[in-house]
């Protein structure tokens, strides 16, 4: 390889070891750090960010690129060298568009807001929270005019997490998504009778669930020698290299699904983050896609493989025997039915397959109209209550299990939501793909053998890391870009039968 790309290979690999220490502070902040320490955590992760944004906006940086770039030319655009010079640009194209200080007031805004926001939630008092969302609503403004877009402001700030989608494509999805969408709610809430889920409310120790997540996640694939699983207020997984990746849950004694679906969903991201290639090691082509390709890799081990039948004939027995008190005596197609009730519900991470979407609608919705000035966050509580009135039928009885229940906006992540959905859509197509390769899979998983949907994923999906956009990778893989109907006709087959429609 050219001399300019090896110097830009190094400059590039200091720059993501910068960005690996911001994440691990941001790891123990969510899991270790002292509640008092919010404060102090902000200037470590200002300063970081700092030298971080420096380092990858340097006159150094941009030659290096356009040297990089002639050095590479004519390789094939797939390839390794020619790939890391385009992300490495994309990454240098964007910082450079948004000033230092910018950068460093949101880094540490981030960090005091995510500790007000725990402390908002845990004491059900949103008025903590309100004026740091305030600053991180203003400061989002501003970074999306520094960002620039064509049509919609909202579109800057969705490129960052799954490029080359706009607002308005993201629309026409879940337009055409919520119009097959909402009739089969309704036909499942007209045989609301055929599922009860009481079953699943018992006690379930937190050292059993532990236990039992670990069981299922390290049998599916997740290896522990490189992982670790946490508590956490709000679920997540992140990592610092392949051989480094930390889960987290949080976990409620009285009800089977939270950790155990949490868990599921967390270890499909792990598993994508310990997938990469070898190759990409401390280099910014060993993360996702996209947030979407990510998403989909969550909801398809959460979902369509941790709510499905024929797992369940292998995690049944284990969770028996993990619970004895309060799942013993469970007929399995009862648990099967009650893990797949649909019922509109207030927690989003808690949410059936079907009316799961809906809530990534209304938080899209509600981003859109912070960022353009049409929603006050002085008055979301009561906008968010009337919108999930409108959407799901329902209205929270508290901030708590409302406006407060995710971390996103206090983390700054306006832009993410979409991607959850996104992620839905994606896995369907996916699943698809591989079932038509591998149609003997259900089978296998009743004996809990995964490696073959595991080597398939890393095949097709988890080695390539950032080496193509999402748009390219999901044409390489199924054939077409992000579509509606595969997923439409997964949930209404697998539902028609649970609820006999």
């Amino acid at each position: 390889m050219g001399e300019k790309f090896a110097l830009l290979e190094e400059k590039l690999k200091e720059v993501w070891d910068l960005s690996v220490v911001m994440e691990l502070l941001g790891w123990d902040q969510e899991v270790n750090m002292p509640a008092g320490a919010g404060e102090a955590r902000g200037a470590h992760l200002a300063t970081l960010s700092k030298i971080h944004h420096e380092r990858l906006t340097s006159a150094e940086m941009g030659e290096l690129l356009a040297a990089a770039q002639a050095e590479v030319k004519g390789q094939r655009s797939d390839g390794y060298a020619p790939s890391l010079v385009r992300v490495g640009q994309r990454k240098f194209d964007q910082a450079t568009k948004l000033p230092t200080e910018l950068v460093m007031e949101l880094t540490r805004l981030r960090s005091l807001a995510q500790s007000a926001w725990v402390k908002a939630r845990n004491e059900d008092d949103y008025g903590l929270f309100q004026p740091w969302l305030e600053k991180l609503v203003d400061l989002v403004q501003q970074e999306a005019g520094y960002l620039g877009y064509e049509e919609h402001p909202y579109d800057a700030l969705l490129d960052q997490y799954e490029p080359e989608m706009t607002t308005a494509e993201v629309a026409k999805l879940f337009a055409e998504l919520r119009k097959e969408l909402v009739p089969l709610v309704h036909e499942i809430q007209a045989r609301a009778d055929v599922v009860d889920n009481r079953i699943l409310f018992g006690h379930f120790p937190e050292e059993a669930q532990s236990a039992l997540g670990r069981k299922i996640s390290g049998a599916v694939g997740f290896d522990y020698s490189h992982g670790r699983l946490d508590s956490s207020v709000h679920p997540f997984a992140t990592s610092f290299t392949s051989h480094d990746v930390r889960l987290t849950t949080r976990y409620n004694e009285d009800y089977f699904g939270a950790s155990f679906f949490g868990i599921m969903h967390e270890t499909g991201h792990g598993l994508y983050e310990q997938g990469f290639d070898a190759q990409f090691h401390r280099t910014p082509l060993a993360d996702g896609a996209s947030l979407g390709i990510h998403e989909s890799q969550s909801r398809l081990w959460e979902n369509m493989v941790g709510r499905s039948r024929h797992f369940w004939r292998y995690a049944l027995p284990l969770a028996q025997e993990a619970y004895p008190d309060s799942l013993s005596g469970v007929e399995f197609e009862a648990f099967y039915r009650a893990i797949n009730q649909v019922t509109p519900s207030m927690i989003r991470v808690e949410a059936d397959e079907v009316t799961y979407n809906l809530h990534i609608m209304l938080r899209f919705e509600i981003e859109q109209g912070l960022l353009t000035g049409d929603i006050n966050p002085a008055d979301l509580p009561d906008y968010w209550n009337s919108r999930m009135e409108s959407y799901l039928g329902i209205r929270p009885k508290t901030n708590r299990e409302g406006v407060l229940q995710d971390i996103h906006w206090a983390i700054g992540l306006f832009g993410y939501f979409p991607t959850y959905a996104l992620g839905n859509l994606m896995a369907a197509q996916l699943y698809d793909c591989f079932l038509a390769d591998h149609p003997d899979f259900p089978q296998e998983m009743e004996k809990g053998e995964f490696s073959t949907l595991l080597q398939w994923m890393r095949e097709h999906v988890h080695r390539h890391g950032a080496t193509y956009t999402p748009q390219v990778l999901m044409q390489k893989v199924t054939g077409e870009g992000v579509k509606v109907a595969p997923f439409m006709r997964y949930l209404r087959q697998k539902y028609s039968d649970i609820y006999g429609l």
